[in-house]
C-alpha cells in the first residue's frame, strides 16, 4: 500500500541536516580517499580556497597546511574573519563576504556553502580568527557548536586557522593520500606566483606560473620550448610532446576545472583558428592538436560552475561589459600566439613539422583503424570480453563518476567478480592470458591487437578522454608472479599510449586479501601479515586460516566484501620526477646485465616472502 501524501510528509531540514543527508550535492561522491575525486579532498580544497582568495586580494603571502591520515589544518595570514562573524560564516547558509564583489573579486567561493559543508561533514571542526591583536575561536561537531568561548587577546599574526576531521560515520575507514593533496598544493602555487605554501613541512613556490606547471607535468621534453603568454586575466602555456592525444590543464580563478568548460572549449578553438590563419592552410583539427600539452587559466567575476564541486565552467560572460569567455579567450590567442610565432620563426617551423607529421600518421592509420573497427564489430564485445554496467545503457549521467571497469584475467576470476559486482556501476573486461608487451611499439599495435583494440573501444578513448566511459579502471590480478607481470604489462600499455589516464589517476590496482581468519563467530579478511596476526589474536585459540593464492579461489559471496563500499584500491601514481621512458626501458625492454643484476639482488627477498606465506 502506498504511503499517503499529506502535510506530514513535507519536511524542512536544517542546513547541517541537509548537507549530511545529501552530501553528494556539495562534495560529489564520498569515497575513502583512494581516489583523487573523493569528497574528502574537496573538503580540503574548500578550506584552502578561502586562504588563497585572501592572497589573491593582496593579503598574506604564506599558507601553512598540515595533513595527517585523518586530520587537516590550514592556517593563512590574510585579513582574518571579522571576529563577530566567526560562528556565522561556518554555520549559517548563504553567509559570507563573497557576495560583495568589491571585497572579493574573481574568487572561487561564491555561494557561501564551502566551509559550512566542511563543518557539517566533520566529526570535529575548529575555526580561529586572528585580527587586531584579538582571537575568536569556535568548535563544532557534525555542524553543531560545542564550544564558543569569548574573544581573547593574542600575539598571533592576523589570519584564519581551520582544523577539521571528516566524519568516519559518513566516509568510513578513510585516509588522506598526501600525493593527492600535494597535487592540489602545487596547482595553487603555479596559479598564484608569489604565494608560498608550506605543506607538511615542505615549501612550495612558483615564479613562472603555468610554465612551471607544464614542465612539472610533462614526462618528457617538449618538441619546442614552452610558449608562455600572459594577459590581465588570462595566462596560457603550450607545447607539443611525443605522446598520443591531447592533454589540458584548465583553471578558473585558481579552481582546477577537471572537466573543462567554456574557457577550455574557447582555448581549443582559438589554437586551431590561429594556426590555420598563420600557416594559411586548412589543417585538420586533430593534426593541430594531436600531442598538444597545454594549460589555460582565466579570471572572471562571478563565475558560473555546473555544480557545487566546480569542476566545469558554465559561464558565458567574462565581464560586466558583455564580452564572452569565448571571444575573450579566442581573441587573446589569435593576437598573442600569432605575434609570438612571427617573432619566433624557429619555433613556428618546429610546430609546422609536428603538424605535418601528425597529418602523415593520421592518413597512414586511417586504413588500419577502419579494419580494426570492422573486426571489433564482428567480435561480440559485450558478450565476449566486456560485461558492462547499467549506467551506460540507462544513461544515468549523475552516476558516471562512480563507474568502474575491472580488468581481470582468467575465466574463474572474471566469473567471481562478475557475479559479485554492482551491476549498476561496475563492469568487467576479461583478458585472455597475458597481454602483449607494448614497450617500443607504435600506436598501430593498439588497432592490430584484438585485445587492445577491444579494450580501447570499451573505454571509448580512441580519439580523446573526453568521453571516457569509466572513471575508475581497476587492474584485478592475482597477487603472484604472473599477476604482477600482467599488472606491469597493462600499466606499460597505458603509459605508452594513454598516459593521461594514469596522470589523472583513473588507473588503480585492486587490493584483495591474502588471508581469511575465522572462528565460529567472526571472519576477518587480512591484507598483510600484520592484519593476519591481529585477526588471530582476536579469534582466540585455533582459528581457521586460509591463504588465498588467486582471485579464482575467492567465491562471489566473499568477493562482495572486497569490491563494495570497503573496496581497497591502490592508485597507479606517476610522480613528476619519474623518468617514465627510462623506467620502461629498464623493466620492460630487452634483458640487460643491469636488470639481471637487479633481479638477482632482490630474489632473496621474494623467496623469504614466499616462505613466510607458506
Amino acid at each position: 500500500m502506498l504511503e499517503q501524501y499529506t502535510e506530514e510528509t513535507i519536511k524542512t531540514l536544517e542546513w547541517r541536516e541537509h548537507i549530511r543527508k545529501r552530501p553528494g550535492m556539495y562534495i560529489g561522491k564520498l569515497g575513502d580517499g583512494s581516489s583523487q575525486d573523493d569528497g574528502i579532498y574537496l573538503l580540503v580544497k574548500e578550506v584552502i580556497d578561502n586562504a588563497v582568495d585572501e592572497f589573491m586580494m593582496g593579503f598574506g603571502k604564506k599558507i601553512d597546511i598540515t595533513v595527517s591520515d585523518q586530520r587537516v589544518r590550514v592556517r593563512d595570514y590574510g585579513r582574518g574573519v571579522p571576529l563577530g562573524k566567526v560562528v556565522d560564516v561556518v554555520s549559517k547558509m548563504n553567509t559570507g563576504a563573497k557576495y560583495d564583489s568589491k571585497v572579493f573579486k574573481k574568487c572561487v567561493g561564491l555561494n557561501g556553502v564551502g566551509l559550512k559543508a566542511v563543518n557539517a561533514l566533520s566529526m570535529g571542526f575548529i575555526i580561529r580568527a586572528f585580527r587586531d591583536g584579538k582571537m575568536k575561536a569556535a568548535e563544532f561537531s557534525e555542524g553543531l557548536i560545542v564550544k564558543n568561548p569569548r574573544i581573547q587577546k593574542t600575539d598571533q599574526p592576523t589570519g584564519t586557522e581551520v582544523i577539521f576531521e571528516p566524519d568516519p560515520e559518513l566516509f568510513g575507514k578513510f585516509h588522506f593520500f598526501s600525493e593527492y593533496v600535494e597535487a592540489q598544493v602545487q596547482n595553487y602555487v603555479y596559479l598564484n606566483s608569489g604565494l608560498a605554501i608550506h605543506f607538511n613541512g615542505q615549501r612550495y613556490y612558483s615564479r613562472r606560473g603555468l610554465m612551471d606547471l607544464l614542465e612539472a607535468n610533462m614526462t618528457g621534453t617538449g618538441l619546442y620550448p614552452i610558449i608562455h603568454l600572459k594577459g590581465e586575466d588570462i595566462e596560457i602555456a603550450i607545447t607539443h610532446g611525443s605522446q598520443y592525444g591531447e592533454e589540458y590543464y584548465s583553471f578558473v580563478n585558481g579552481q582546477f576545472t577537471t572537466q573543462g568548460g567554456t574557457h577550455l572549449q574557447a582555448f581549443r578553438e582559438g589554437i586551431v583558428k590561429t594556426i590555420r590563419e598563420f600557416y594559411k592552410k586548412d589543417f585538420d583539427i586533430s593534426d593541430i592538436r594531436n600531442s598538444i600539452i597545454a594549460a589555460v587559466s582565466v579570471k572572471i567575476e562571478e563565475p558560473v560552475f555546473e555544480s557545487q564541486t566546480k569542476t566545469k565552467l558554465g559561464s558565458r560572460d567574462m565581464s560586466p561589459d558583455g564580452s564572452t569567455v569565448r571571444n575573450y579567450v579566442v581573441d587573446f590567442i589569435k593576437t598573442e600566439l600569432d605575434n609570438y610565432l612571427h617573432k619566433k620563426p624557429d619555433i613556428a617551423e618546429l610546430l609546422l613539422k609536428k603538424i605535418l607529421e601528425s597529418e602523415k600518421e593520421r592518413k597512414h592509420m586511417a586504413g588500419i583503424k577502419k579494419l580494426a573497427r570492422e573486426r571489433a564489430k564482428k567480435v561480440s564485445l559485450h558478450n565476449r570480453k566486456l560485461r558492462d554496467c547499467k549506467i551506460h545503457f540507462n544513461s544515468i549521467h549523475e552516476r558516471r563518476m562512480e563507474s568502474t571497469l575491472f580488468i581481470t584475467e582468467g575465466d574463474s576470476a572474471s566469473g567471481s567478480i562478475t557475479k559479485a559486482r554492482d551491476v549498476n556501476t561496475q563492469a568487467v573486461f576479461s583478458l585472455r592470458g597475458k597481454p602483449l608487451n607494448t614497450h617500443g611499439l607504435t600506436r598501430k599495435i593498439v588497432y592490430q591487437n584484438e585485445e587492445f583494440n577491444l579494450l580501447q573501444a570499451a573505454l571509448n578513448i580512441e580519439d580523446s578522454l573526453d568521453d571516457l566511459r569509466y572513471n575508475n579502471i581497476v587492474i584485478a590480478t592475482d597477487a603472484d608472479v604472473d599477476g604482477m607481470h600482467i599488472r606491469l604489462l597493462m600499466i606499460t600499455f597505458f603509459l605508452n599510449f594513454f598516459p593521461e589516464l594514469i596522470k589523472k589517476r583513473h588507473v588503480h590496482i585492486l587490493q584483495t586479501p591474502l588471508f581469511r581468519v575465522r572462528n565460529k563467530k567472526e571472519t576477518f579478511y587480512c591484507y598483510s601479515e600484520e592484519e593476519k596476526q591481529k585477526a588471530i589474536d582476536a579469534c582466540g585459540k585455533n582459528p581457521e586460516i586460509t591463504r588465498f593464492k588467486g582471485l579464482g579461489e575467492i567465491s562471489p559471496d566473499e568477493f562482495k566484501h572486497f569490491i563494495g563500499k570497503d573496496i581497497r584500491l591502490e592508485p597507479v601514481v606517476m610522480r613528476r620526477q619519474d623518468p617514465v621512458s627510462d623506467m620502461l626501458n629498464f623493466y620492460m625492454g630487452k634483458n640487460t646485465p643491469k636488470r639481471q643484476e637487479f633481479i638477482v639482488d632482490h630474489l632473496k627477498i621474494e623467496e623469504d616472502r614466499v616462505q613466510d606465506y607458506e
